[in-house]
């Protein structure tokens, strides 16, 4: 693995990569990861750092990295004030959703209808959790959720056991007003070195 410059980055890496590799399925090694990705996102160098990273607004994510041979990926979010989130799903992708800097809230919904009808999807809150530095939550594969800015720029981490955005593996996308769902691909990629 090559050296990203920051040193606590690189060790949480190979932490995940020996998770992995003693552990065979993703649910157990997300959850082994939660741990230490709480770690990392209380790390106040690392949230130093990312004030300099920029916004990703625009249906975007960081690529920080992809591990070459797991296939994990670690992505970053960096949210703008009061930035409103859409309510989707991660399909078949396990997903570790750590705040790093200010405060967002994870909703999380519960699918009403029967899904007979192509389009169609009824969809209700079940729950919020508000999260700040320190906070990570666990997204299971094909849960309904949007993550919700708070009043000021907030910063995410985000572990992924496999690779999402264009191109990819096709997501859900819901409306609950209108009661329909599409499928489409996730977030751009957008590659970002993080050097110190």
């Amino acid at each position: 693995m090559a050296s990203t410059g920051l040193p606590v980055f690189d060790e949480f890496v190979t932490q995940l990569r020996a998770i992995w590799e003693a552990q065979s399925d993703n649910q157990s090694r997300m959850e082994a990861a939660q741990p230490l990705l709480e770690r990392l996102v209380k790390d106040p160098g690392l949230k130093a750092h990312s004030a300099r990273w920029p916004s990703t607004e625009g249906y975007k994510n960081l690529l920080l990295y992809v591990d070459p041979q797991h296939h994990f990926v670690i992505n970053a979010v960096v949210r703008m004030p009061g930035r409103v989130g859409g309510v989707h799903d991660h399909a078949d992708a396990w997903v570790l959703y750590g705040v790093l800097d200010g405060s967002e809230s994870l909703e999380r919904y519960e699918r009403i209808d029967d899904g007979s009808r192509a389009g169609h999807a009824e969809v209700r809150l079940a729950s919020v959790t508000t999260g700040t530095q320190g906070k990570v939550d666990l997204v299971a594969p094909h849960a309904i959720h949007a993550e919700q800015g708070g009043p000021t720029r907030s910063v995410a981490i985000i572990v992924r056991s496999q690779r999402l955005g264009q191109g990819t593996i096709l997501q859900r996308t819901y409306d609950p007003k209108a009661r329909t769902v599409i499928e489409r691909f996730g977030p751009t990629q957008v590659p970002y070195a993080l050097v110190a």
